[in-house]
């Protein structure tokens, strides 16, 4: 659980969109395991985190053929697994943050506002994403803060009936969430 971090009193909600953070790999692939359980459908989950790694390590990103992207590193076993059971992947260098990795539709609505990038003036590319789909300006800047102190961001968005099914899993799973 992530109890460092300070709940953000934001007045809007989105109601189909939910973020929770998580401090480890392990908490964020137990909250995806718990959503699976509760029927969330995994094409509308996303997952962000930092791409960390040693000088002395060798990493990174593979595939062959139609088989799924694999990662080689330290956390290669979370990562391989996240993006064979997520739809989509991406790796982006974000200015302020540095490396990540993502799992999910997120990497496209990254992609997508980077080609929209005067529609979001002051954002960066990945606040930009968030935003696309409802996740207000203060609580992107938790997000980003969240990231560069190396957590996970778990992103469920969809209908709001859904996505308010996926806000209790993610609580009763330990991550701090934020108000959209």
């Amino acid at each position: 659980m992530v109890s460092e971090m300070n709940p953000v009193s934001e007045s809007t909600h989105c109601s189909n969109a939910t973020v929770s953070i998580y401090g480890s790999p392990e908490e964020a692939q137990a909250a995806i395991s718990r959503l699976r359980e509760c029927g969330f459908d995994l094409r509308n989950l996303s997952i962000i985190g930092r791409d960390t790694h040693s000088e002395g390590q060798v990493f990174g990103y593979y595939g062959g053929g139609d088989g799924p992207v694999r990662y080689w590193g330290k956390s290669g076993e979370f990562w391989s697994a996240v993006w064979s059971t997520l739809s989509g992947w991406g790796f982006f260098t974000v200015p302020g943050i540095g490396p990540v990795l993502v799992a999910g539709p997120l990497g496209g609505w990254i992609v997508s506002a980077l080609d929209n990038a005067a529609i979001f003036g002051g954002l960066s590319a990945l606040g930009a994403g968030l935003y696309s789909i409802g996740i207000s300006k203060r609580s992107i800047v938790v997000c980003e803060a969240a990231l560069r102190a190396d957590r996970y961001l778990l992103i469920a968005h969809g209908a709001a009936g859904e996505v308010a099914n996926a806000r209790q899993a993610l609580h009763d799973s330990g991550g701090f969430q934020l108000t959209a």
